[in-house]
């Protein structure tokens, strides 16, 4: 991906969904100029995490059609997860 400066309409179009972008243009559109780029930058985080999940999906996606397994090599933190949340419901319930 090039390195483009991010603008506004940039992050309203990496964004994708029409519901998303408007809360983007309402929220920057009402800030007070002392929290401007604070939101902006707020928002330049979110549609830069948008733009890397979409290219993971189309790598995951790709690696998929060549027959291969794209999980292979991934952690599976599912016991570790379960464990923090029985530990944490047990601390909730005491």
């Amino acid at each position: 991906m090039s390195e483009q400066q991010w603008t506004i309409e940039r992050i309203r179009d990496a964004l994708g969904n029409p519901a998303l972008a408007q809360r983007f243009l309402g929220e920057i559109n009402r800030a007070p100029a002392h929290q401007l780029l604070a939101v902006f930058a707020r928002w330049e985080r979110i549609a830069k995490d948008i733009i890397g999940a979409v290219e993971r999906g189309r790598d995951i996606a790709a690696a998929q059609d060549r027959g291969e397994d794209p999980t292979a090599d991934w952690t599976d933190a599912t016991e570790r997860i379960l464990g923090d949340a029985e530990r944490a419901r047990t601390r909730g319930a005491a």
